[in-house]
Order: C-alpha cells, then sequence, then structure tokens
C-alpha cells in the first residue's frame, strides 16, 4: 500500500548519494564511520499516537482537514505512512477509550498487516465520557469521593486488559487532578490518594509491564496541579516499584525550565521511563519536535546517548510523540518529527564523550560547550537519511508523501 511512497526519484537519489559521500568523508577526517553512524541511527525507534493524526484545536476553534481518520483502522493506515516513510516508527500508542475496540483479534490483524505494533496505552479521566456514572470534575485518583476514586481504578484497569490483549506492555497515566482556587482540595490529602489509587493500579498490571507517571504543571488545574513536576512525579515512582517509572513530555514544564537537567535527574535515580516528544514556546503547545527549541532537542539526546554508552542502571526509555497538529496536515507533521528526532539523535551520537569529559574535568568552560555545539551544528541530514533508504523509507519523507497522493486519495475515501 504504502511502500511505493518511499522511491526517490533518480535525481533525488544522486543529489543524496554526492551528499552523504561528502559527509561521510568529513566525518572520516574526524576519526567517525559514517556507516556505524548510520547503523546507530537505524536503531532508533519511536511510537505514533494514534490521537494526534486527527487535527487538534484549542477551546476556541478546531479546522479539520480532508481525509481525517474516522477509526482506528484509519488511524493506523495513517501511522503505517510514516513507518513507510521514515522506517523507524512501527508502534502505535493508544488512547483508551478512544481506540476501544471489541475485535481484539481483527485489530492486531490489521496491525500485522500494515507493519505496526502496539505501544503504552493511555488512560482518560480527564473527560467524563458518555454513560459514565460519576464525573471527574473535581479529580479522579485526587477525588474526596471515594466512590468517584473505584470508577478511576476500575478505567485504568480495564485500559491495562485491553492493552494487554494487544500486545502492549506499558500504561502511562496523566492526571488532570488538581484545583483552581486556595482551599479547594487538601494538597497534601490529595496527592496520598493518588498514590493510593496508583498502588492499586500498578498491583494489576501483568508482570512484564511499566507503567510511566506523567507530571504537567498546569492546565487544567491552574492554582495546584497533583503531580505537578517531575519531583512528584518521581516520589510517586519510587513509593510503587521497580516496573514503575517517570515520563518527560517536552511539553509539560514551565518556560525556561532545563529540560536536559530533569533527564539527567531521573538517569540517575534509575526511573527515566520515556519520553512525549513534541515542542512549546510557552506551555503545552505540543507543536512539532524540534520546531521551537532544537538546540534543547540535541542537549536532551545528548544526555541520552551518554546513557545509554555508560550502561545507566534502569535505562530503557520508551520513545513516544504526542502534537496537537492544529495547522499542519499531521501525517506530515508527524513526519517532521521524526525526522527531527533522527537528526538530534545523530548528532548527539557525533559527541566526542571522552574529549568533553576531559574539558569538563580541565575546568575548559570554552571548549567542553564547543564539543558539544560541534556536533550540533553538524548537517546530518544526509545521514539520516541514508539510514532510511538502506532499510526502504524515505530519503525526503515529506516530499515523498505529496508525491504519493496519499492526502487525495484518503480524502476522497473517507468523505462523510
Amino acid at each position: 500500500m504504502a511502500g511505493s511512497t518511499a522511491s526517490p526519484s533518480n535525481a533525488r537519489y544522486e543529489h543524496h548519494h554526492r551528499d552523504f559521500s561528502e559527509l561521510a568523508a568529513r566525518l572520516e577526517r574526524d576519526g567517525c564511520t559514517a556507516d556505524a553512524l548510520v547503523e546507530a541511527v537505524l536503531e532508533f525507534q519511536v511510537a505514533l499516537p494514534t490521537w494526534a493524526f486527527n487535527t487538534g484545536g484549542t477551546r476556541f476553534g478546531r479546522f479539520p482537514i480532508a481525509g481525517e481518520p474516522r477509526t482506528l483502522h484509519e488511524k493506523m493506515e495513517d501511522a503505517a505512512q510514516v513507518n513507510t516513510l521514515t522506517a523507524a516508527a512501527p508502534r502505535i500508542s493508544l488512547h483508551i477509550p478512544w481506540d476501544e475496540t471489541d475485535d481484539v483479534a481483527a485489530v492486531r490483524a490489521d496491525a500485522a498487516r500494515l507493519g505496526l505494533g502496539f505501544d503504552a496505552v493511555n488512560s482518560n479521566t480527564f473527560q467524563d465520557q458518555a454513560g459514565q456514572p460519576l464525573s471527574y470534575k473535581l479529580g479522579s485518583f485526587s477525588n474526596p469521593s471515594a466512590a468517584v476514586r473505584r470508577q478511576a481504578i476500575a478505567h485504568h484497569r480495564h485500559v491495562i486488559e485491553a492493552g494487554n490483549a494487544l500486545g502492549a506492555d506499558a500504561i502511562t497515566v496523566w492526571l488532570a487532578d488538581g484545583s483552581n482556587y486556595p482551599g479547594q482540595m487538601s494538597l497534601r490529602g490529595s496527592f496520598e490518594r493518588v498514590r493510593e489509587c496508583l498502588q492499586d493500579v500498578y498491583a494489576a498490571m501483568p508482570p512484564h509491564w511499566r507503567l510511566f507517571t506523567e507530571h504537567k504543571p498546569y492546565e487544567p488545574a491552574f492554582y495546584a496541579t497533583v503531580v505537578q513536576d517531575w519531583g512528584s512525579s518521581l516520589l510517586l515512582a519510587q513509593s510503587l516499584g521497580d516496573r514503575a517509572q517517570c515520563l518527560v513530555d517536552l511539553g509539560h514544564h514551565l518556560p525556561n525550565t532545563n529540560i536536559e537537567l530533569v533527564v539527567a535527574r531521573l538517569i540517575g535515580a534509575g526511573r527515566l521511563g520515556g519520553f512525549h516528544f513534541n515542542d512549546s514556546k510557552y506551555g503545552d503547545d505540543d507543536l512539532t519536535a524540534g520546531s521551537i527549541k532544537p538546540y534543547a532537542l540535541f542537549l536532551i539526546f545528548h544526555e541520552l546517548v551518554l546513557a545509554q554508552r555508560e550502561g545507566a542502571a534502569g535505562f530503557n526509555p520508551a520513545y513516544m510523540i504526542d502534537q496537537s497538529h492544529n495547522l499542519k496536515d499531521p501525517i506530515e507533521a508527524m513526519l517532521q518529527t521524526v525526522d527531527q528526532l533522527q537528526q538530534a539523535y545523530a548528532k548527539a551520537c557525533l559527541v566526542q564523550h571522552a574529549v568533553l569529559s576531559g574539558f569538563q574535568d580541565s575546568g575548559d568552560v570554552i571548549m567542553a560547550e564547543r564539543t558539544l555545539k560541534r556536533a550540533f551544528e553538524a548537517d546530518v541530514r544526509p545521514l539520516v537519511a541514508e539510514a532510511r533508504r538502506r532499510r526502504g523509507g524515505a530519503i525526503d519523507p515529506v516530499g515523498a508523501f505529496r508525491e504519493s497522493g496519499y492526502r487525495a486519495r484518503v480524502a476522497a475515501e473517507r468523505a462523510g
């Protein structure tokens, strides 16, 4: 279905071959082997969120695009396009109940046919669903009502069962719980209730599963969010067990937060569970990864590659995307993001860690910074394109997608 879209024109390949050969020669002069770096890039994979294949929106409005997926099957078709063109996104992350299915066998067969697997599943207690007996208006796990908390726990158990049936092996828990006004809730009591509920959810997981706690400083709880920061997330994970870890969403931080430092702290604690990749200017903007702060993205990947090379204890992060495509074609935005992540990873692999460590130990601030900047400023696009090409992907994923006519075709097929 999607394979033909990945075939570059002869002219495009000739330009790429020349660019890659020139880059390989420059890398060789620096003591790096291009083929080894290509193989490293081929190891990087990221999961795609099913919810991001529809256009997003704000509280002011939403502007749909033709051919948006209406079903889980159509979301998987779009995800297969991204995976085919990038050769780096073979898994999807489902959101329950948005992606609820009554025919698990059919969904698994459909995914296998499209070359997809299943990553972490996501719960939803930030909305009231149709037919739901009790409301989450005043919180879910932190709610003062024991009946509401039991309902929220039951939902998470259901999400685990649904995910396990599909072959997922983790659950991400993000709670909108908190307060907008002083005195609305007990600041200590709400956190303890969340901890107790998560203990029930943790106990319900299969032995091979992981639980990711996700923090967010505000929205919709502007005065006091219960799981507000990485410290709160870490406290919860440590209180649950070894299979509980912290998920870092790049948009879930206050402006100017040093996210690479947060990543380093969680790696040091052995509790870095994974990422929701996106980008932001002010808050949880959910923009295309690398579109606003590419250097920050590189510095995060530097910490990840360093931890990988050092064999940091408990280091096995799950990489996922979480974006809201309000203006861009969702598939093109996802292609952009995967490409940006591949580039950031490739640049981080170029860092000469022994050289950097020497400058750090000697207190040579300028040379230490220059060592990082040298890797960041390298044009690794031919390297990443070659990695995609060798796995059957596209040299230029967005260009190949537009040439394929896929959007026009599904717009006709999915009309209405």
